[in-house]
């Protein structure tokens, strides 16, 4: 990409500009849910479902985004993610029912999944060396400052024009881009087809998190834009979608039916077979979305593992604090967003905090402490009653949660990032990504099971405690299983650092 400077960052701001339309609707709606549930007249579950549908396609469908953009070229896939994301936000925004408004939040999420890692392979091969590290500083910036704002955001619109333009808002950023942006953008020549193995899949989570690809850049550089027509394991990344889709199902379910209840042991018995057929397929494929052998290292789990952990307790307790404020204590969806953004600001301080002692200390006490954080706080948090001061019992607890959060999320990258050969490095990146957004529905879903009584109409408080109770009990369970599964030792080589930051 040998264009001028000026030109250069000019393509970095706007492609940082369409990541942050991504990652800002991942909490914008958290604030708007009980306008939404109003306006609509949705129940517990199909509002937990507005949440989780987005989450769910982005983070299931990212690797394979990735592998496409490998195949097919990463400016062209970016123009058809940030159309169909455009698109998609204009039909959210329209929609007359529940069914038309998660249909619209899941062609939403496919079209992150197909923008982000295209956007982030561009940005890995227009720089080079300090002009790369720098980019890449700024792409990490905006998962933070995208937290905060979607929930600042969301507040300040239902507050104003009303939920809908909390949609409404992307299609003008979304049309100026797409205006501006391709005729900046290189054609690139094809690629030699044997690059395309080396996938830009998880180029997004490896350059978002903060790796440099200092050690496989090359790889990446002639695949990402790699017009050959590589093999994609479409199959492989639909099944673990539905697979994944069928487990939010079942935990959603089971607020309404039961743990124990036949509806809901039929639908987790389908995710765990979808889970295994996707084994099966990924050990069949020629060119697989995920080897079993990489996912079953264990820097691997360990990555994944403290992932899931941190954004399911982070948009679980998004989740269960927004209804909580504006069902039960009658705050305006603009105070819950001004309640929140200290929580958001507090889980970017966390993460760099924790971003100079991980190298200092290693990985595993921080992941441990940062979850003995978040126990502390959603046990604090737990403390919510009908007529409690807020800002003694919930704000407090929240803010202390939310700075353990961070640094779950920097042990997460780097640990894993640090413990992999460079071979595997994408792979390994990709997954821990994908776990990052899938984490947040296996999240949601669960404290809307438990909080369920709460959620129903003329429902007992109580149940806010309950769920809150539950995330901290998960909580303490995830810091002791990082003492025994996050790898020993200070990670060497791995920047520190995470991507998304909410």
């Amino acid at each position: 990409m040998n264009v001028q400077n000026p030109v250069r960052w000019s393509v970095l701001a706007l492609l940082c500009l369409a990541q942050f339309m991504l990652i800002v609707d991942i909490t914008v709606v958290q604030v708007a849910l009980p306008s939404i549930g109003a306006d609509l007249a949705l129940d517990r579950e199909a509002l937990t479902w507005v949440v989780t549908t987005y989450t769910l396609c982005f983070g299931g469908l990212m690797v394979l985004g990735g592998r496409l953009a490998d195949a097919f070229g990463a400016r062209r896939l970016l123009v058809a993610g940030l159309a169909l994301f455009t698109v998609a936000s204009l039909a959210a925004g329209l929609a007359p029912n529940g069914p038309a408004l998660i249909a619209g939040r899941a062609l939403q999420g496919v079209g992150a999944a197909l923008l982000s890692p295209a956007a982030l392979s561009i940005i890995t091969t227009a720089y080079h060396g300090d002009r790369r590290n720098r980019a890449l500083a700024v792409w990490a910036a905006i998962g933070g400052s995208g937290a905060a704002a979607g929930v600042l955001l969301g507040g300040l619109l239902t507050a104003g024009p009303g939920w809908t333009w909390a949609f409404y808002v992307n299609v003008p950023i979304g049309l100026a881009v797409l205006a501006i942006l391709p005729s900046r953008l290189p054609v690139r020549a094809p690629a030699p087809a044997h690059h395309a193995a080396h996938s830009t899949a998880g180029t997004h989570a490896g350059a978002a998190h903060g790796h440099g690809h200092g050690t496989h850049g090359g790889h990446t550089a002639h695949g990402a834009h790699g017009g050959g027509r590589g093999r994609v394991d479409v199959v492989g990344g639909l099944v673990v979608t539905g697979a994944t889709g069928l487990l939010i199902y079942g935990l959603t379910r089971a607020g309404e039916v039961g743990w124990g209840s036949a509806g809901t042991l039929w639908v987790l018995a389908a995710a765990v077979a979808g889970y295994a057929a996707f084994v099966v397929v990924e050990r069949k494929v020629r060119a697989p979305l995920m080897r079993a052998e990489t996912l079953a290292r264990r820097p691997v789990l360990s990555g994944m593992f403290v992932m899931l952990m941190a954004t399911a307790s982070m948009l679980g307790l998004f989740f269960l604090s927004s209804l909580y404020l504006q069902h039960v204590r009658g705050f305006s969806p603009l105070e819950t967003g001004l309640v929140f953004l200290p929580v958001a600001v507090a889980i970017t301080a966390g993460a760099h905090v924790a971003g100079r002692l991980v190298g200092r200390i290693g990985g595993r006490p921080v992941a441990v402490a940062a979850f003995a954080l978040t126990a502390a706080g959603a046990g604090l948090m737990a403390q919510v009653s009908a007529d409690g001061n807020v800002f003694t019992t919930l704000l407090p607890g929240f803010v202390v949660a939310a700075f353990g959060i961070g640094p779950a999320f920097v042990t997460a990258t780097s640990t894993t990032m640090a413990n992999v050969s460079p071979a595997e490095s994408g792979v390994a990146s990709g997954v821990v990504n994908t776990f990052h957004e899938l984490g947040g529905s296996i999240g949601v879903a669960l404290v809307s099971s438990a909080a369920a009584a709460a959620l129903a109409p003329g429902g007992d408080v109580s149940g806010f405690a309950t769920a809150l109770t539950a995330v901290a009990v998960a909580a303490l369970v995830a810091a002791a299983v990082s003492l025994l599964l996050v790898p020993p030792g200070r990670p060497s080589g791995a920047f520190v650092g995470h991507g998304h930051g909410h």
